[in-house]
Order: structure tokens, then sequence, then C-alpha cells
């Protein structure tokens, strides 16, 4: 929306439609504002907030309300397609990439956003919100599954536009000249995603910066919450690599935080969860050196019965912790109900021979009982050059007898591997295909569910490496057999550091997660969802009657691990909506130490998010002060 057209808006604010109010029980505690309130801002406050943001304040509206209002368009049409593709949400300050959860909540848009290109525009939306006492909001890559970067009746602060980036040979924190030696460093704006950040980094200087293994996850999200990605059992947590942030306070106060300037809220920053201490603008991350091959490790075997099924989890155990058990090898491992087990891994430095010859014993084990074991589909071992993993146009220019892009479809396929003597095609990636899109706006296909889904039920859990010695190997998989019956269950090892180099765990060790992760193996995973789904859109609502079921296999499933890991603790950004004791599930010990840090740096709970640190004092939409 352009200026003009805005304050064409603004003046007829009267006239904006407004959502239900909620009923909370009568008190005469601290209440944020709604656009229903006498006291919400007058057209010319925000008027001013427009101006002190240069024009950069728009109104903001619902996209899906087209599939209620006009579901038969062509519009409408575009609309339903769009909701796959990650970039064409991430551009909608009035959406996110999930839509909701169930019995939980559902994406709402904000009245007004603060589209920010600067930290100084997030100093003015801070200081509108304090002052008018507003629910705030942040969105950057808008990923979340717990629903904390959208509210209604809320301002929100938009980062999506803040995404430069400068790479520095030779970076020193303020305030640490005679404290810390100069390294490589790259400094992303806090709108940056990842798939921008490593086409940077790693495509055009051949470095590593460590993120997250879904290329749309927003940087400044991921780092806040701690932040894995497919290597980070060789490169350690995101948040372990920060080495500064640019942060706007409650106080409206643009500050930097390091290990010498503010090393508390530094420290908070690194795991502490998102949006909980003040909005980061920027954030400057260690780079690394990248090894000359990443690569996949992609198969499924099918056992003939249960009994067989238990027998392969009780051998893909012993086998994991003897050949894989390492910094070599991450990502995930699915144990599902239909007796299938799904091998998604990722290797770090391994040649396509080496990664074939850690793979051949179990692979030998399998073929020796062949009516009791099978290979469905496709058995893809291989490697790439590691600087080319997210480059797209290296892919088109190595695979020219394949489709890049398929003008008919969405996704490239690329070949990855010879078996047997036959052609193996590998799903690579989806394309943002709308008119003027960048040639880089690419997601992996095996994100693609995640883009615009609904969810049932998620839930997760850290298994401690302690499971994998020889004597409790046998107890681990009779508990993922068990799991497996209710819900497929996943193994993410590069969700869990131990294993990992020493320097990767002392890094992890100087941030706010949870320390259990600093002995797990892997984070356990179960989930169910739907999508694209959203209540109220005929032929588009999810299924209330089976989310609800499957929600509780879900829990059926995790209660069968938490039985052998009682209080194992949960990751922020992967967990249950309805976490119980979510303060100890997400930081354990340093909840306390972050719950001080949160009074000294946001006093009045200016920033809220469910779930976040000081949230308990907070009704669970953020408006009423408990």
């Amino acid at each position: 929306m352009n200026r003009r057209a805005f304050l064409k808006a603004v003046g007829s604010a009267a006239l904006l439609p407004i959502l239900p109010l909620r009923l909370f029980a009568a008190n005469t505690n601290f209440r944020r504002r709604r656009p229903s309130d006498p006291a919400w801002p007058s057209p010319s406050a925000w008027n001013q907030l427009d101006e002190a943001v240069g024009g950069n304040l728009v109104l903001v509206n619902f996209p899906l309300s087209l599939l209620k209002t006009d579901p038969d368009s062509a519009a409408a049409q575009r609309l339903s397609e769009n909701l796959r593709n990650p970039y064409y949400i991430g551009d909608q300050p009035g959406l996110t990439q999930t839509l909701g959860w169930i019995d939980a909540w559902a994406t709402q848009p904000s009245v007004y956003a603060v589209a920010a290109r600067n930290a100084h525009d997030v100093s003015e939306a801070v200081k509108f919100a304090r002052e008018n006492n507003l629910r705030l909001v942040v969105k950057g890559g808008g990923h979340s599954y717990q629903g904390t970067s959208n509210a209604p009746d809320s301002l929100l602060i938009w980062t999506r536009h803040m995404n430069d980036i400068a790479l520095h040979p030779a970076f020193v924190p303020q305030g640490c000249a005679h404290a810390l030696p100069p390294q490589p460093a790259v400094t992303l704006g806090a709108g940056t995603i990842w798939m921008q950040a490593y086409d940077a980094v790693t495509t055009k200087s051949g470095k590593y910066v460590q993120g997250g293994g879904c290329a749309t996850v927003g940087v400044a999200g991921l780092i806040q919450s701690g932040g894995f990605g497919s290597y980070s059992k060789h490169y350690g947590l995101a948040a372990g690599g920060l080495l500064e942030a640019e942060v706007v306070t409650a106080d409206g106060r643009i500050r930097v935080a390091n290990a010498c300037t503010n090393p508390d809220l530094f420290w908070a920053l690194k795991g502490g969860g998102g949006s909980s201490f003040g909005v980061v603008s920027k954030v400057t991350v260690r780079v690394h050196d990248i090894p000359e091959f990443f690569g996949v490790a992609n198969f499924t075997i099918k056992a003939a019965s249960d009994d067989a099924y238990r027998r392969l989890i009780r051998e893909f155990v012993s086998f994991y912790r003897e050949h894989l058990f390492n910094d070599h090898w991450g990502e995930q491992a699915h144990m599902k109900p239909d007796n299938s087990l799904v091998i998604s891994m990722s290797s770090y430095g391994l040649d396509t021979g080496e990664a074939k010859k850690v793979w051949q014993p179990f692979l030998d084990w399998v073929a020796h009982s062949p009516q009791t074991y099978s290979i469905k589909g496709h058995l893809v071992i291989g490697s790439i050059p590691a600087r080319h993993w997210w480059d797209v146009r290296w892919w088109q220019e190595h695979w020219p007898e394949l489709p890049f892009p398929n003008p008919n479809g969405r996704r490239l396929t690329a070949l990855f591997d010879r078996v047997l003597g036959d052609l193996i095609p590998q799903p690579v990636f989806d394309f943002d295909h709308r008119p003027g899109a960048r040639p880089n706006n690419a997601w992996w296909a095996g994100d693609a569910g995640q883009v615009g889904w609904f969810i049932w039920g998620y839930e997760s859990l850290w298994l401690p490496a302690s499971l994998l010695e020889h004597d409790a190997q046998q107890g681990l998989a009779d508990a993922l057999f068990a799991s497996s019956r209710h819900s497929g269950v996943e193994l993410h090892f590069n969700k869990g550091l131990a294993g990992a180099p020493p320097d990767a765990i002392a890094s992890a060790t100087d941030t706010a997660m949870n320390p259990a992760v600093l002995t797990a193996f892997a984070l356990a995973i179960a989930a169910d969802a739907q999508g694209p789904a959203y209540p109220g859109i005929p032929g588009h609502e999810p299924s209330i009657s089976d989310g609800r079921k499957a929600a509780g296999r879900v829990h059926q499933c995790m209660d069968r691990l938490r039985a052998i890991v009682p209080n194992a603790g949960s990751y922020v950004s992967e967990s249950n909506y309805f976490e119980q004791g979510w303060q100890h599930s997400y930081w354990g010990s340093n909840y306390a130490r972050l719950a001080d840090i949160k009074r000294k740096y946001d006093p009045d709970g200016l920033f809220f998010v469910h779930h976040g640190v000081g949230s308990e004092q907070w009704s669970a939409d953020g408006f009423t002060k408990l």
C-alpha cells in the first residue's frame, strides 16, 4: 500500500472490521488495548508513526479471506496455489507459513505493520507500542509452528525487507578489540532467510554459516531459538556461532549485544527464544570452512512382519552407534507404523565411495534376509561438491538431461547416483514460479509439507546418548517400535550434539539452550498435520475430528519414549503447543537466569510470545497481565 492510500485508509479507521473480543474474568490488571477500545491510537497518532518510519506503516489485509468472499475467481485459484509457496507466504504480512494448530491457534493478521527497513524503524514501532499499550508481534520468516509471529489486534514489526548481507574477513565484536581475535564472519539482516545466507556465504564465497536445514526459515528467529541445520553435528548450534547482535529493547534503545557489551542480553539471545528480550535487527555470525563434499543417504526398508521390524530397528540402533554416531552424519531416520524404516540422512566430508562404504554392512545385513526385508523405491547414497549444495544454477548446469525447472511442474529432479545400472532420480528443489521471482527462490522438496500446513499434533524430546550404550540399546529399540505402533517417529540426529567435536560442544555450552542438548544423540519428533488448511473457509477447513485423533496418536507415540527418558527436555521451536512444564523442557537449569534478564531489559513484559520467557505472567493471548 502506498503512502496516499494508507493515509486515506487510516482516516477511515472506524470502518475497519473488528475481530471479536476475547472474554476474560473481570479484574483490574493491566490490559493491552484493542481497536474497539476508546484509548486505541487515533488516526493522527498512526499517521505520526507512519511519518516516523518513513512511510513504511501499512494496513494489513488477510489474503485468505478471498477464498471465502470470491472462491471461484482466478485470484482465489492463484492464492490456493501460492499457499504451497513459502516465498509468497513470506511476502504477506498477514500470513504465516504455519496456518494454525488444532484447538490452539489459527493465523490472524495484525491491524497494522511496520515494514521495517532498519533498526530506527524497529525502535519507533517499539516505542509506539509501549506508549500506547499495544500488543506487539515480530515476524521475519514467519515459520513459527506455535504462532508466535502473529496475533490479532496487534502492531506487527515485519522485518522481511531487512535482508542485507555483508561478509567480513576479520570481524571483531564492538568493545572486544583486546578480548577476542578477529575471525571470518557474516552480518545478516533480521529478515534474511537461510537460502539467501547460504547463497552469499557458501555458493558465492565458498564458506559455511551454521543455519537451518529448511532454507526458508528466518535467520534471526532460528538463532534466538538455538538453531539446528543438517550439519549441526559438526558445526554445532546456530546460536553458538553468534558473535554480535543489534537489538532494540523495550525502552526503544538500539543496543549492541556481544561477549563484551551487554553480555547478559547476548547470552539470552543465544537460544532464549525469539522476540522475548527485544527485536533483533541484525546478527553477525561466525563463518566456517567447508569440506569438499556434502551428501545424502536416502532409502526405505520394509519389514515383512512386526517381529522382523522390531529386529530391524534393533539392528539400526546398533549400526548407528558403531558407524554413524559422529559428526559426519546428520538428519533423520523415520520409524513408521507400516513397518518401514525410512533413512533420510545427510553426510559431511565424505565422497560417494566413502559414504557407501559406511552403509555397506547395514545393507548387507538387510540383503541376507530377502524374504523378510526389501528396499522400496530407490536407494540413493551420494555426494556433490559442498560449495554447490544450495547453488541452484549449478544444479541446472550439471544435470542438463533433466528438466530444470520443469515448465509444467515445480520440482527439480536431479541425479545423485547410479544403483544397479539404473538412473536414480532424487527430488531436490521446489520453485517460486511467480512472475519476477528470483532464480534462487527455491526450497528443498522434502520441506514442502510444512508450507501452509495446519498442525494436528507435534511433540519432541531429546534422547540422551546413554541410550546407545550396549546394555540400553534393546530398551531404546523396543521403545521406538512401541512408539511406531501409534504414529511415525523421527530421530533427528543433527539436533542432538552428543558426538559433535569439542569446539561445537563448547560453543553450545555457552548458550541459553537446555543443557540436555549437549548429551543428546538425537531429537525425537512425532507429528501430523493437514494442509494447506484454514478454519472457516469451505473446502479448505482442517478436519477437527481427524486432527484430534491424530494428536492423540502423536501423544501416545511420544509417551512410549518418555517412559524411558522422563524429563528429557524439548526443543522450543519444534515442540508441543501444550507442552507441560515448558520452562524446564525448553531451558532446564537456565530458565531462572533468563527470567532475571527478562526483568532487566523488559520489566513490563512488552515482548510476549506463547511459552516464552516471562509469558506465565500473562493471559494466553498476551493481552492481560495476570
